[in-house]
């Protein structure tokens, strides 16, 4: 007998993508893409009420939809590297292209066991 192989799919969203959708309609946006079993390789960052909007949903779909256990959301960004000129040049194009130094990892609790980060690296381990 074979064995059906469940394979992990990576759903990469580039930030023009996002950019100028309002909240509401971009953590629609993830939640559908979550939803469907994919892991969200997001460029650029969330919002941080953006990220507490998208965690409230969450926990309020948890017993509500069937097999749904929630999500792991994880950035990295270069914010807190270089020199004090380096910090100065990215807070600027920040300003200018928005949140696109970062990369923001969002997935499915029941495929992304745990997530550890540390200033210069991500680990995702999935199941």
């Amino acid at each position: 007998m074979a064995k059906k192989f469940r394979g992990i799919t990576l759903h990469f969203i580039p930030y023009s993508e996002i950019a100028k959708l309002e909240t509401v309609d971009r953590i629609k946006k993830l939640l559908k893409i979550i939803l469907d079993n994919k892991v969200v390789v997001l460029q650029g960052r969330l919002k941080p009420e953006e990220e507490s909007r998208l965690i409230e949903d969450t926990m309020i779909m948890i017993g509500n939809i069937k097999g749904f256990k929630g999500v792991e959301l994880s950035v990295i960004s270069s914010d807190n590297e270089g020199t004090m000129f380096d910090k100065l040049r990215f807070g600027l194009a920040k300003m200018i292209s928005g949140q696109q130094n970062a990369i923001t990892i969002i997935g499915p609790a029941s495929i992304v066991k745990e997530m550890k980060k540390d200033p210069t690296k991500l680990e995702v381990m999935m199941r």
